[in-house]
């Protein structure tokens, strides 16, 4: 005797979320020169000497540039900053990375960089000042498409609150014993 099964196929959604920053967003991509410095090193090639150090360039390296020229941040941090934030409410990361996706690799950051210098220990505790992106002030929206059988749109609001209280994105973020990179949600989501 056959068995019927039913399968409740999934119901996928789509959310922007608008958020503006609480506090300022530090951003740090990895440089062509540092990536090349790596990759060297694994390569075992004979170091070079070191190059003079340019605040400027390390400072317009630091940022994030979509192709049409716009500032971005990764999608990825964001992502993370909600998925760690499911343990502030008893979701399990594993479930919370499948429930919901931000939809592109860059999210766009409004507003305007500015550098700021850091001292920063870097190795054996030696001391380096390091030139980065700085957004006094900044906002995002946040394209999200989720599972609505596996969350809801109030859930990830919730997320959303929590992970730009707790968690934050970029450098010296909250996760990171910092407080920057903190964000709320600016306004009603359009669905």
């Amino acid at each position: 005797m056959a068995t019927e099964v039913t399968i409740q196929g999934i119901d996928i959604r789509h959310v922007d979320i608008r958020i503006n920053g609480t506090a300022p967003l530090i951003v740090h991509k990895w440089s062509e020169k540092a990536k090349k410095e790596m990759l060297d090193k694994q390569m075992k090639k004979a170091k070079t000497g070191r190059e003079t150090k340019s605040p400027q360039n390390d400072y317009e390296e630091s940022l994030y540039k979509m192709d049409d020229g716009k500032y971005g941040f990764p999608a990825v941090a964001f992502k993370a900053a909600l998925v760690g934030a499911g343990a502030y409410c008893e979701f399990k990361k594993t479930y919370l990375r499948g429930a919901f996706h931000i939809n592109c690799e860059m999210v766009e950051i409004v507003g305007k960089p500015t550098m700021r210098e850091d001292m920063v220990r870097v190795g054996m505790g030696s001391a380096d000042i390091r030139y980065r992106g700085e957004f006094k002030q900044w906002s995002a929206i946040l394209p999200i498409t989720y599972n609505s059988r596996a969350i809801s749109v109030e859930q990830i609001l919730n997320l959303i609150m929590i992970a730009g209280f707790s968690i934050g994105v970029g450098e010296w973020r909250p996760e990171r014993d910092g407080n920057y990179g903190r964000f709320e949600i600016a306004q009603e989501c359009k669905k």
